[in-house]
């Protein structure tokens, strides 16, 4: 899970999610929304892989990335179980 957490920590990979929400992406086209360099942008994906939160699909010569929104849907409970309700402990 850290892994995801480190992932999301940057706010380029954040918006590369965000585009991701409403549209699978060929990895040139996400790359042409920031001003940043292909080899940064490509680093970006690597680390989103990586982590399982994109999913990557080849068609012809692109790549395709998608959102892998199961992953973001346990990372968001797992997250928000750090601030559940504690038990009392009796010692």
């Amino acid at each position: 899970m850290n892994e995801i957490f480190k992932a999301l920590s940057d706010p380029t990979r954040r918006q590369i999610l965000r585009l991701l929400r409403s549209d699978d992406l060929p990895a040139g086209e996400i790359a042409s929304r920031f001003d940043a360099s292909w080899p940064t942008i490509s680093h970006h994906l690597g680390v989103l892989k990586d982590a399982n939160l994109v999913l990557v699909e080849r068609q012809a010569q692109s790549l395709i990335y998608s959102l892998n929104a199961t992953v973001l849907q346990e990372a968001l409970a797992e997250l928000m179980g750090w601030f559940g309700k504690e038990q009392d402990h009796a010692d």
